[in-house]
């Protein structure tokens, strides 16, 4: 921190060494009643905003950040709203700073105060790069790029409804427009996110999805992230009206996998932009017909591109490079799930092989997401013989020291379960019902009790398993479940079954 801000930095000191909480307390009223004064001293005229125009920049920048900062630890601060405000409408961009960071942390969207800053937010929003050069630059006057990430930044963090509504279409403008620096095409993107997050359906998909399709065409990585993030939002609102925009995705994700077209800023251990190609996917999820119509001229290119990511995507040496990799390869698995019959076999069985890989590792979050993706994949029909090569694996993850894992073992154990292995798996989760938590222990005794009643060929192996329940774990077998078996027993045409309960 500058030496300009010493009576801040002599403040926070004073706060660190305080022995007590109402040490603190008491220091910090202190500090508040003379601000307030400051701020209001009684014999001299305030301006008309509210303001004391007898204090220097410097005083004004360093009260307010006080009162930030005795926010910050949790104190109410109700007063200092004209000085931050005057603080915004500042020239200075050393002014703006602070006046922004204040805005954004002690004043509420429903703060009446808010409806005279929007005048200022939106001449700082449409401040373009080329208004500096038509003047001389005045000493300490701001960066134009940089007052309007300053107003994005505050706007999204506020978010108020008024301010919503009085803004959104600046904000869409600021995006759009080709004057506008990539910094502030992010910024943009990502305020307008927050905006549509808070106030759903603010924007038209029918209108807004060209334009979008536009920014989609962006060399800059970084603006493309950013652009994706709310992309998924938007399609996640309006799902059909954002489909047409599944080739630009497609063609992006084309560059960076197969072409591995990315500036050296964004590869990251040499995998291009995988925070981008996550977003890619996950957005290509909202659409499980993608590649029903194979005449699309996407399709072929879409199911390259993901058989590359399976094909290539291996264990590294490098812990951060393989955690980037198998997020995208699940995300890649995640896709093909969610296309489902419509994905080519052979890709639901390329994919089924590289997580019975996974599920086998010693990495337990690696084997948590394998399970739980293999159980996914697995309810698609014709995909659960490939799952049960991978039975023997399961039962062993059923007994993992964590209990994540074991929850994912017992789910892809329900799927994978039927007439051929039905035995075999209940016996073996009957058999660890003795040694597993409390925790889960209700949700084995629910799973075993459907899996034998639905599989059993012999009902005096259901009868036994039903009864072995009840010995094992009595407490955690609920009603029906007994009343299910005494059911069956008493309604059961051949009387041996009776005699042998």
């Amino acid at each position: 921190m500058s030496s300009q801000a010493r009576g801040l930095n002599n403040f926070i000191s004073d706060l660190r060494n305080s022995k007590s909480r109402e040490e603190e307390s008491n220091r910090v009223e202190v500090e508040l009643a003379k601000i307030r004064k400051k701020f209001n001293p009684g014999d001299s005229k305030l301006a008309a905003d509210g303001s004391n125009p007898s204090l220097s920049s410097y005083q004004r920048k360093k009260y307010v950040w006080k009162l930030v900062y005795i926010h910050v630890l949790g104190y109410e601060v109700d007063f200092g709203h004209a000085e931050v405000l005057a603080l915004v409408r500042s020239a200075k961009y050393s002014e703006k700073v602070v006046g922004y960071a204040a805005l954004s942390l002690l004043l509420r969207g429903s703060d009446p105060v808010m409806a005279s800053v929007i005048g200022t937010l939106k001449a700082d929003l449409t401040a373009g790069p080329g208004d500096a050069a038509r003047g001389k630059k005045a000493k300490g006057a701001v960066k134009n790029d940089a007052v309007q990430c300053l107003a994005l930044c505050s706007l999204a963090n506020i978010a108020g409804l008024e301010l919503i509504q009085a803004m959104h279409v600046e904000v869409q403008r600021v995006l759009v427009a080709p004057s506008s620096t990539e910094q502030v095409r992010k910024k943009a993107a990502l305020c307008l996110l927050r905006l549509t997050r808070t106030s759903p359906n603010l924007l038209s998909g029918r209108e807004f999805a060209p334009r979008v399709a536009n920014l989609l065409q962006d060399q800059h990585l970084g603006v493309l992230t950013s652009v994706m993030s709310l992309l998924s939002c938007l399609a996640s609102q309006q799902t059909p009206e954002y489909e047409g925009l599944i080739p630009h995705v497609v063609h992006i994700l084309s560059k960076l996998v197969m072409k591995k077209n990315c500036a050296r800023d964004y590869l990251y251990y040499r995998t291009p932009s995988p925070w981008l190609q996550i977003k890619l996917l996950k957005f290509l999820q909202l659409y499980p017909n993608a590649i029903e119509n194979n005449t699309a001229e996407y399709t072929s290119q879409l199911i390259n591109v993901v058989s590359k990511i399976m094909i290539e995507t291996d264990v590294s040496e490098s812990i951060n490079k393989s955690n980037a990799d198998h997020a995208i390869l699940f995300e890649a698995v995640n896709l093909i799930v969610v296309w489902g019959p419509t994905c080519p076999v052979e890709m639901r069985e390329g994919a089924m092989k590289i997580l019975g890989k996974f599920i086998s590792v010693r990495e337990p979050n690696i084997r948590y997401l394998g399970l739980m993706t293999m159980a996914k994949l697995a309810q698609i029909e014709g995909s659960v013989e490939g799952a049960k090569k991978h039975q023997a694996t399961v039962l062993v993850s059923l007994k993992d020291a964590d209990i994540s894992v074991r929850r994912r073992a017992l789910d892809l154990l329900f799927v994978i379960c039927d007439t051929d292995n039905a035995e075999r798996i209940v016996d073996e989760l009957v058999a660890h019902l003795v040694v597993a938590d409390a925790s889960i222990r209700e949700e084995m005794v629910l799973k075993i009790a459907i899996l034998a009643e639905k599989y059993a060929t012999d009902l005096r192996w259901y009868v036994d398993t039903i009864l072995k329940l009840i010995s094992i774990s009595g407490d955690y077998v609920s009603d029906p479940i007994w009343h299910r078996v005494v059911q069956i027993v008493t309604n059961h045409p051949q009387g041996d079954l009776q005699g042998y309960a």
